[in-house]
Protein backbone atom coordinates (compact mmCIF):
# COMPACT_ATOMS: atom_id res chain seq x y z
CA UNK A 1 0.00 0.00 0.00
CA UNK A 2 2.92 2.60 1.01
CA UNK A 3 3.73 4.80 -2.67
CA UNK A 4 6.87 5.27 -1.25
CA UNK A 5 6.43 9.22 -0.87
CA UNK A 6 4.12 8.74 2.12
CA UNK A 7 2.96 6.50 4.89
CA UNK A 8 -0.73 5.38 5.36
CA UNK A 9 -1.36 5.96 9.14
CA UNK A 10 -4.53 5.25 11.25
CA UNK A 11 -5.30 5.92 14.58
CA UNK A 12 -7.10 3.71 17.12
CA UNK A 13 -8.51 5.23 20.03
CA UNK A 14 -9.17 9.09 19.67
CA UNK A 15 -10.02 9.90 23.56
CA UNK A 16 -7.71 12.97 24.89
CA UNK A 17 -4.50 11.22 23.89
CA UNK A 18 -5.48 9.76 20.71
CA UNK A 19 -7.12 13.08 19.15
CA UNK A 20 -3.71 14.54 19.57
CA UNK A 21 -2.19 11.65 17.46
CA UNK A 22 -4.70 12.15 14.83
CA UNK A 23 -3.60 16.03 14.87
CA UNK A 24 0.00 15.48 14.56
CA UNK A 25 -0.59 12.57 11.75
CA UNK A 26 -2.54 15.49 10.09
CA UNK A 27 0.10 18.04 10.12
CA UNK A 28 3.40 15.40 8.69
CA UNK A 29 3.95 15.71 5.22
CA UNK A 30 5.55 12.14 5.53
CA UNK A 31 2.06 10.84 6.32
CA UNK A 32 -1.44 10.27 3.99
CA UNK A 33 -3.44 10.15 7.32
CA UNK A 34 -6.12 7.39 6.34
CA UNK A 35 -8.83 7.83 9.33
CA UNK A 36 -9.54 6.58 12.99
CA UNK A 37 -11.59 4.11 14.89
CA UNK A 38 -13.07 4.65 18.59
CA UNK A 39 -15.50 2.76 20.23
CA UNK A 40 -17.41 5.82 20.72
CA UNK A 41 -19.31 6.57 17.59
CA UNK A 42 -19.59 10.05 18.47
CA UNK A 43 -16.09 10.48 19.27
CA UNK A 44 -14.70 8.90 16.32
CA UNK A 45 -17.07 10.79 13.79
CA UNK A 46 -15.99 14.19 15.39
CA UNK A 47 -12.51 13.99 15.20
CA UNK A 48 -12.56 12.40 11.78
CA UNK A 49 -14.70 15.36 10.60
CA UNK A 50 -11.71 17.81 11.79
CA UNK A 51 -9.32 16.57 9.52
CA UNK A 52 -11.08 15.01 6.45
CA UNK A 53 -10.22 11.33 7.38
CA UNK A 54 -12.72 8.30 7.53
CA UNK A 55 -14.72 7.27 10.69
CA UNK A 56 -14.03 3.57 10.33
CA UNK A 57 -16.51 1.30 11.61
CA UNK A 58 -14.10 -1.27 12.72
CA UNK A 59 -10.59 -1.63 13.35
CA UNK A 60 -10.46 -4.44 10.68
CA UNK A 61 -11.52 -1.81 8.27
CA UNK A 62 -9.31 0.51 9.17
CA UNK A 63 -6.22 -1.96 9.38
CA UNK A 64 -7.64 -2.90 5.26
CA UNK A 65 -6.12 1.20 4.54
CA UNK A 66 -2.91 1.98 6.18
CA UNK A 67 0.36 0.52 7.06
CA UNK A 68 1.01 2.00 10.34
CA UNK A 69 -1.14 2.70 13.27
CA UNK A 70 -1.42 4.32 16.77
CA UNK A 71 -2.76 2.70 19.41
CA UNK A 72 -4.25 4.90 22.01
CA UNK A 73 -6.73 2.52 23.60
CA UNK A 74 -7.02 2.01 27.11
CA UNK A 75 -4.12 0.00 27.74
CA UNK A 76 -5.87 -3.08 28.64
CA UNK A 77 -7.09 -3.63 25.36
CA UNK A 78 -3.51 -2.93 23.91
CA UNK A 79 -2.59 -6.42 23.33
CA UNK A 80 -5.58 -7.47 21.64
CA UNK A 81 -5.65 -4.53 19.25
CA UNK A 82 -1.67 -4.29 18.60
CA UNK A 83 -2.25 -8.49 17.90
CA UNK A 84 -4.76 -7.77 15.44
CA UNK A 85 -2.69 -4.90 13.86
CA UNK A 86 0.66 -6.69 13.92
CA UNK A 87 -1.02 -9.69 12.62
CA UNK A 88 -2.41 -7.84 9.54
CA UNK A 89 0.98 -6.60 8.56
CA UNK A 90 0.52 -3.35 10.36
CA UNK A 91 3.01 -1.69 11.77
CA UNK A 92 1.99 -0.07 15.53
CA UNK A 93 3.09 2.29 17.68
CA UNK A 94 1.71 1.68 21.62
CA UNK A 95 0.96 4.18 23.76
CA UNK A 96 2.84 2.93 26.95
CA UNK A 97 2.86 0.87 29.06
CA UNK A 98 3.32 -1.41 26.24
CA UNK A 99 0.71 -3.99 27.73
CA UNK A 100 -0.18 -4.66 31.46
CA UNK A 101 2.04 -7.98 31.73
CA UNK A 102 5.58 -9.23 30.32
CA UNK A 103 4.29 -12.35 28.70
CA UNK A 104 1.60 -10.43 26.72
CA UNK A 105 4.62 -7.95 25.49
CA UNK A 106 6.60 -10.58 24.61
CA UNK A 107 3.80 -12.09 22.51
CA UNK A 108 3.64 -8.85 20.69
CA UNK A 109 7.49 -8.64 20.28
CA UNK A 110 7.51 -12.10 18.51
CA UNK A 111 4.95 -11.70 16.37
CA UNK A 112 6.22 -8.38 14.98
CA UNK A 113 9.07 -10.42 14.28
CA UNK A 114 7.79 -12.86 12.18
CA UNK A 115 5.40 -10.55 10.48
CA UNK A 116 8.80 -8.63 9.92
CA UNK A 117 6.67 -5.54 11.02
CA UNK A 118 7.58 -2.34 13.91
CA UNK A 119 6.85 -2.19 17.41
CA UNK A 120 7.30 1.43 18.68
CA UNK A 121 6.46 2.36 22.06
CA UNK A 122 4.98 5.83 23.04
CA UNK A 123 7.29 7.00 25.72
CA UNK A 124 7.46 10.51 24.77
CA UNK A 125 10.21 12.09 27.65
CA UNK A 126 12.65 10.05 25.03
CA UNK A 127 11.85 12.81 22.95
CA UNK A 128 11.91 16.21 25.38
CA UNK A 129 13.60 18.32 24.15
CA UNK A 130 15.38 18.73 27.96
CA UNK A 131 16.65 15.17 26.50
CA UNK A 132 17.51 15.60 22.99
CA UNK A 133 19.61 18.80 24.44
CA UNK A 134 22.51 16.08 25.61
CA UNK A 135 23.02 14.27 22.80
CA UNK A 136 26.02 15.68 22.75
CA UNK A 137 27.34 14.38 26.26
CA UNK A 138 28.83 11.62 27.14
CA UNK A 139 25.71 10.35 29.63
CA UNK A 140 27.22 7.69 32.69
CA UNK A 141 25.48 8.31 35.25
CA UNK A 142 26.99 6.91 39.15
CA UNK A 143 23.67 8.14 40.80
CA UNK A 144 19.99 9.22 39.48
CA UNK A 145 17.27 11.15 41.56
CA UNK A 146 14.00 11.72 39.76
CA UNK A 147 10.44 13.34 40.51
CA UNK A 148 7.34 13.16 38.67
CA UNK A 149 4.44 14.96 40.78
CA UNK A 150 1.19 15.96 39.21
CA UNK A 151 -2.10 17.50 40.47
CA UNK A 152 -4.65 14.87 40.41
CA UNK A 153 -6.63 13.90 38.07
CA UNK A 154 -9.67 10.90 37.45
CA UNK A 155 -8.11 10.20 34.16
CA UNK A 156 -5.65 7.42 34.82
CA UNK A 157 -6.62 6.71 38.47
CA UNK A 158 -7.31 2.79 36.90
CA UNK A 159 -3.85 1.82 36.64
CA UNK A 160 -1.12 2.64 39.69
CA UNK A 161 1.04 5.56 39.39
CA UNK A 162 4.21 3.65 38.74
CA UNK A 163 2.16 2.71 35.37
CA UNK A 164 0.55 6.12 35.27
CA UNK A 165 3.74 8.18 35.73
CA UNK A 166 6.49 6.46 36.99
CA UNK A 167 7.17 4.59 33.90
CA UNK A 168 8.08 7.52 32.07
CA UNK A 169 11.18 8.09 34.19
CA UNK A 170 11.67 4.63 34.49
CA UNK A 171 12.24 4.10 30.43
CA UNK A 172 14.56 7.11 30.62
CA UNK A 173 16.55 5.50 33.29
CA UNK A 174 17.53 2.36 31.63
CA UNK A 175 18.15 4.22 28.29
CA UNK A 176 20.56 6.15 30.22
CA UNK A 177 22.79 3.86 32.47
CA UNK A 178 22.50 0.49 29.63
CA UNK A 179 22.93 -1.84 32.67
CA UNK A 180 20.92 -4.15 34.28
CA UNK A 181 18.55 -3.91 37.51
CA UNK A 182 20.27 -5.92 40.12
CA UNK A 183 17.53 -4.56 42.74
CA UNK A 184 14.53 -2.90 43.54
CA UNK A 185 13.41 -1.22 47.43
CA UNK A 186 9.73 0.24 46.69
CA UNK A 187 7.02 1.82 48.99
CA UNK A 188 3.80 3.16 47.92
CA UNK A 189 0.63 4.63 49.07
CA UNK A 190 -3.28 4.56 47.71
CA UNK A 191 -4.49 8.06 48.80
CA UNK A 192 -7.45 8.93 46.77
CA UNK A 193 -7.97 5.89 44.80
CA UNK A 194 -7.80 2.13 44.96
CA UNK A 195 -4.46 2.00 43.12
CA UNK A 196 -1.03 3.37 44.15
CA UNK A 197 -1.26 7.35 44.37
CA UNK A 198 2.40 7.99 45.48
CA UNK A 199 5.26 5.58 45.16
CA UNK A 200 9.17 5.69 45.45
CA UNK A 201 11.32 3.07 44.22
CA UNK A 202 15.33 3.03 44.83
CA UNK A 203 16.85 0.75 41.78
CA UNK A 204 20.27 -0.85 41.86
CA UNK A 205 22.18 -1.22 38.58
CA UNK A 206 24.79 -4.00 37.96
CA UNK A 207 27.31 -1.39 36.90
CA UNK A 208 26.93 0.15 40.49
CA UNK A 209 24.53 3.09 39.61
CA UNK A 210 21.55 3.98 42.07
CA UNK A 211 18.49 5.59 41.17
CA UNK A 212 16.25 6.96 43.30
CA UNK A 213 12.46 7.62 41.95
CA UNK A 214 9.17 9.28 43.27
CA UNK A 215 5.88 9.43 41.25
CA UNK A 216 2.84 11.03 42.55
CA UNK A 217 -0.51 12.00 40.96
CA UNK A 218 -1.70 14.04 44.36
CA UNK A 219 0.81 16.92 44.59
CA UNK A 220 -0.33 20.35 45.32
CA UNK A 221 2.45 21.48 42.48
CA UNK A 222 3.56 19.99 39.47
CA UNK A 223 7.33 18.63 39.00
CA UNK A 224 9.09 16.63 36.12
CA UNK A 225 12.89 16.52 37.47
CA UNK A 226 15.47 14.21 36.90
CA UNK A 227 19.22 15.17 38.56
CA UNK A 228 22.12 13.07 37.72
CA UNK A 229 25.55 12.45 39.10
CA UNK A 230 28.55 10.84 37.42
CA UNK A 231 32.64 11.25 37.55
CA UNK A 232 33.00 15.10 37.03
CA UNK A 233 29.46 16.05 36.11
CA UNK A 234 26.56 17.21 37.48
CA UNK A 235 23.18 17.38 35.12
CA UNK A 236 19.54 18.30 35.85
CA UNK A 237 17.32 17.79 33.58
CA UNK A 238 13.60 19.95 33.25
CA UNK A 239 10.85 17.94 31.47
CA UNK A 240 8.06 20.48 32.13
CA UNK A 241 10.91 23.80 30.94
CA UNK A 242 12.11 21.05 28.33
CA UNK A 243 15.85 22.37 29.44
CA UNK A 244 18.92 20.67 30.59
CA UNK A 245 21.53 21.93 32.76
CA UNK A 246 25.34 20.61 32.87
CA UNK A 247 27.63 21.63 36.20
CA UNK A 248 30.83 19.79 35.24
CA UNK A 249 34.60 20.23 35.68
CA UNK A 250 37.18 20.31 32.42
CA UNK A 251 40.67 20.20 32.07
CA UNK A 252 41.99 23.90 32.35
CA UNK A 253 43.29 23.28 28.47
CA UNK A 254 40.20 21.83 26.82
CA UNK A 255 39.32 23.90 24.14
CA UNK A 256 35.99 21.86 23.43
CA UNK A 257 34.75 23.39 26.37
CA UNK A 258 32.35 26.09 25.56
CA UNK A 259 31.01 27.16 29.07
CA UNK A 260 27.95 29.75 29.37
CA UNK A 261 29.31 30.44 33.16
CA UNK A 262 32.91 29.67 34.57
CA UNK A 263 31.82 28.99 38.03
CA UNK A 264 35.77 28.75 38.86
CA UNK A 265 38.95 26.45 39.40
CA UNK A 266 39.73 23.25 41.27
CA UNK A 267 42.97 21.58 41.82
CA UNK A 268 46.65 21.89 42.36
CA UNK A 269 50.22 21.82 40.72
CA UNK A 270 49.56 19.89 36.85
CA UNK A 271 46.39 18.52 37.77
CA UNK A 272 44.04 21.76 37.53
CA UNK A 273 40.49 21.63 36.16
CA UNK A 274 37.97 24.58 35.86
CA UNK A 275 34.22 24.38 36.86
CA UNK A 276 31.83 25.31 34.47
CA UNK A 277 28.03 25.33 33.71
CA UNK A 278 26.78 25.26 30.95
CA UNK A 279 22.85 25.29 29.16
CA UNK A 280 22.48 23.17 26.17
CA UNK A 281 20.84 24.70 23.01
CA UNK A 282 16.69 23.60 23.22
CA UNK A 283 15.28 22.00 20.48
CA UNK A 284 12.37 23.95 19.25
CA UNK A 285 10.40 20.80 18.83
CA UNK A 286 6.76 19.54 19.87
CA UNK A 287 7.66 16.17 21.82
CA UNK A 288 4.37 14.52 20.54
CA UNK A 289 5.37 15.29 16.76
CA UNK A 290 8.48 14.60 16.83
CA UNK A 291 7.91 11.23 18.34
CA UNK A 292 5.75 10.27 15.65
CA UNK A 293 7.66 11.48 12.94
CA UNK A 294 10.53 9.31 14.58
CA UNK A 295 7.79 6.87 13.99
CA UNK A 296 7.05 7.17 10.35
CA UNK A 297 10.66 7.40 9.67
CA UNK A 298 11.61 4.03 11.28
CA UNK A 299 8.72 2.34 9.03
CA UNK A 300 10.34 4.29 5.87
CA UNK A 301 13.19 3.49 6.64
CA UNK A 302 13.00 -0.10 7.84
CA UNK A 303 15.17 0.50 10.52
CA UNK A 304 14.71 -0.15 14.79
CA UNK A 305 12.95 2.59 16.42
CA UNK A 306 14.40 4.92 18.90
CA UNK A 307 11.69 3.19 21.66
CA UNK A 308 11.25 -0.18 20.47
CA UNK A 309 9.04 -2.69 21.63
CA UNK A 310 11.81 -4.17 23.76
CA UNK A 311 12.85 -1.03 25.37
CA UNK A 312 9.05 -1.00 26.28
CA UNK A 313 8.81 -4.48 27.92
CA UNK A 314 12.14 -3.66 29.63
CA UNK A 315 10.52 -0.68 31.50
CA UNK A 316 6.85 -2.78 32.49
CA UNK A 317 9.45 -5.18 33.73
CA UNK A 318 10.60 -2.86 36.15
CA UNK A 319 7.56 -1.20 36.46
CA UNK A 320 5.70 -4.57 37.56
CA UNK A 321 8.77 -5.65 39.92
CA UNK A 322 8.00 -1.97 41.66
CA UNK A 323 4.32 -2.90 41.87
CA UNK A 324 5.15 -6.39 43.43
CA UNK A 325 7.50 -4.95 46.06
CA UNK A 326 5.16 -2.32 47.05
CA UNK A 327 2.13 -5.25 47.03
CA UNK A 328 4.64 -7.12 49.25
CA UNK A 329 5.34 -3.70 51.58
CA UNK A 330 1.52 -3.15 51.94
CA UNK A 331 0.94 -6.62 53.12
CA UNK A 332 3.38 -6.53 55.49
CA UNK A 333 2.39 -3.41 57.00
CA UNK A 334 -1.46 -4.57 57.39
Amino acid sequence: MNDQKQLHVGVIGVGHLGSLHAKMYAQIPAVRFMGVYDQNRSTCESVAASYGVTPFDTIDELLKNVDAVSIAAVTSAHHEVATEALSAGVHVLIEKPITTTVAEADELIALANRKSVLIQVGHIERFNPAILSLEAYQIKPLFIESHRLAQFNPRGTDVAVVLDLMIHDIDIILSLVQSDVSDIAANGVAVVSDSVDIANARLQFENGCVANVTASRISQNKMRKMRMFQHNAYISIDFSQGKSEVFRLVDENDQTATPTVMLGKIGEGKKRRNIIYEQPEMKEVNALKYELESFVSSVLRNVTPIVSGIDGRRALDVAGKIMRKIQVQRFNGD
